[in-house]
């Protein structure tokens, strides 16, 4: 007893700044902290998350409409922009789940016209045919009943005079929108040990519905017609500034990129899970599902082009309300309509839910992690009251104006502001933090270093195809529009404001980390672009290569030996650690 007690006395002073979380003092840390900040609970959680999280409503509801229209073919700032979308993409769920409702009914509500909604211009678009097949019909002055039953009824857009007077709340949108909120609420209830298990269902089951949908859909009649428009390019449209754009925030939309949601699932994975395989899986899984909801929605355009007797790029009015009007009306058509309805909006929801607990989880886990001794034990609270503050905030979608909202934060909440970030974030990595020092990151974590080609990706490719898009975008500027409605000049304001204020968190975050140093100006700036005396893996035994510095006792020159003895033998991850530590050596040396 006393030998260990002695072994005690004598054990040397750390400095602070070297200290590991065992080593201060009896907090433990590792129990605390670690391990109930939460980690997954299968190999296919992160996996199957990432899918749901970025195969979601814009595969579905935005893709389809934005090739319509183009003719086939940080941080602070970053939890804005993930705050911002979350608000209204839960507003799209709301209106998902009040179709959900809407076809439980043994006829479609916007199957006819004649209800108190339908106006005089409403009509119903079935080609009347004879012997030689569908006669056109003069759509040019009508509206469909699914159209006028999404603006008058669903929307009741006709209440409000604008932007600026939304007028009163929709009582039915208003509960759907609070049901939105406690479905994704209970699925994060438990963070990623809840909200990973609930995506086995929601990120395979969509898959189902749609190939069910795909096949109903190719195997009608004109189904072809939809098709050919869908895969044949129209190259004139090349020449405009606006589809490069549209597909640049498309990708940003589906891969999530900025948004931070695949940051925060990563952050839950273990030290060396294979992340070059999941990437492809995912971003390759994404792609595909583009690809097959386009060719399920354009075969049922095609085959409303062949029953109403019109061209393809006639059927509808392109807009967010595509999956809202066009869908739901080719509904009408099929026998059985009511169940593919359901079918539809149901693929939709479980789509929707998957990517809105991933801006949930990316909130919550962000602010926990910033303050763990407060928020991490309260977690469930902390997250209930996100969610019950967004609901709140959402309200004004719920009102007749509501989708002008909508739209003013589609446009703006996540266009150049997720570019900026983006470019920011490609060059905090490659030239302050040193592409080198990111490659052996990677290279201790895998095992390998990325390619030639990743690496002229992060330093030249990406920032420099996202900026000459950024400039583009500005310069051929065009302000945002819903149907004939023209935005005020107030509102634009508001819009281009809400996309600075999360580009304005970049430079206040860069100018609270130089004040927070000492020295001149030079100095600071020097100081606040350095890594943290402890950056590195945040486990101890994952503290290999020249990541050892920052373990008890690692004034050693070889800091490998002192991870050996404190945690084992070598393994093939701390074999790769040697080889870093080598390349360390052997760039020093040829300094000097």
């Amino acid at each position: 007893m006393k030998k260990l007690q002695g072994a005690h006395q004598r054990k040397p002073i750390i400095p602070d700044l070297l200290m590991t979380p065992s080593d201060q003092g009896d907090v433990d840390l590792d129990v605390d902290f670690a391990a109930d900040r939460g980690n997954w609970t299968g190999k296919l959680d992160f996996l199957l998350s990432c899918i749901g999280y970025c195969v979601g409503l814009g595969n579905v509801w935005r893709f389809p409409y934005r090739a319509y229209t183009n003719g086939g073919g940080a941080g602070a700032a970053m939890l804005l922009i993930v705050g911002l979308v979350a608000i209204y993409y839960n507003m799209i769920i709301a209106y998902v789940l009040f179709y959900l409702f809407a076809s439980l009914t043994s006829n479609l509500p916007w199957e006819h016209c004649g209800n108190w909604w339908n106006t005089d211009l409403c009509l119903e678009h079935r080609g009347s045919k004879d012997g030689n097949g569908a006669l056109p019909l003069n759509l040019t002055s009508t509206v469909s009943p699914s159209e006028e039953y999404w603006s008058r009824y669903v929307l009741h857009i006709q209440g409000s005079q604008g932007i600026g007077s939304p007028g009163e709340i929709r009582w039915n949108l208003c509960l759907c929108l609070l049901l939105a909120w406690v479905i994704v609420f209970l699925c994060i209830l438990k963070g990623v040990k809840s909200s990973g298990k609930v995506v086995y269902f929601t990120a395979t089951f969509p898959y189902l519905i749609l190939l069910m949908l795909l096949v109903r859909g190719v195997t009608l009649p004109g189904a072809w017609k939809g098709i050919q428009f869908y895969l044949t390019p129209q190259f004139h449209h090349l020449l405009s500034s606006k589809v490069w754009i549209e597909a640049a925030l498309q990708i940003f939309y589906s891969l999530g990129v900025g948004f931070g949601g695949l940051l925060t699932f990563a952050s839950y994975n273990t030290f060396h899970q294979n992340i070059y395989r999941d990437t492809f899986i995912v971003t390759l899984g994404n792609a595909i599902t583009s690809i097959l909801a386009g060719f399920a929605i354009f075969s049922v355009l095609g085959y409303m082009s062949q029953e109403l007797g019109v061209p393809v790029d006639q059927v509808a009015k392109a807009g967010p309300g595509l999956a809202f009007v066009v869908y739901p009306q080719a509904m009408t058509m099929l026998p059985l309509s009511p169940f593919w309805s359901f079918l539809f909006f149901f693929m939709l929801l479980t789509l929707g839910l998957d990517s809105q607990f991933a801006f949930l989880e990316t909130i919550v886990t962000a602010v926990t992690d910033e303050f763990p001794y407060y928020l991490r034990p309260k977690k469930a609270v902390f997250s209930g009251l996100i969610c019950v503050a967004m609901y709140l905030m959402g309200l004004v979608l719920t009102t007749d104006g509501g989708m002008y909202w909508l739209v003013l934060l589609d446009d703006y909440s996540a266009s150049f502001g997720l570019m900026v970030v983006v470019i920011t974030t490609c060059l905090a990595v490659t030239r302050v933090y040193g592409i080198q020092r990111f490659c052996r990151d990677i290279h201790m974590m895998l095992g390998f270093k990325p390619g030639l080609y990743f690496r002229a990706c992060w330093l030249f490719l990406s920032p420099a195809t996202l900026l000459a898009l950024l400039v583009y975008s500005i310069v051929k500027y065009q302000p945002s529009e819903y149907g004939s409605y023209r935005f005020p000049a107030w509102a634009e304001l508001l819009g281009i404001l809400m996309g600075l204020l999360s580009c304005l968190m970049i430079p206040a975050g860069m100018l609270v980390a130089v004040l927070r140093e000492e020295g001149s100006l030079w100095e600071r700036l020097q100081q606040a672009s350095r890594p943290a005396m402890d950056w590195g893996p945040s486990l101890e035994e994952n503290r290999t290569g020249m990541y050892v510095a920052t373990l008890a006792g690692s004034q050693s020159p070889k800091p490998l030996m002192v991870h050996m003895r404190k945690y084992g033998g070598i393994t093939s991850f701390e074999n790769t650690a040697i080889e870093v530590d080598r390349e360390i050596a052997e760039e020093e040396e040829s300094m000097m």
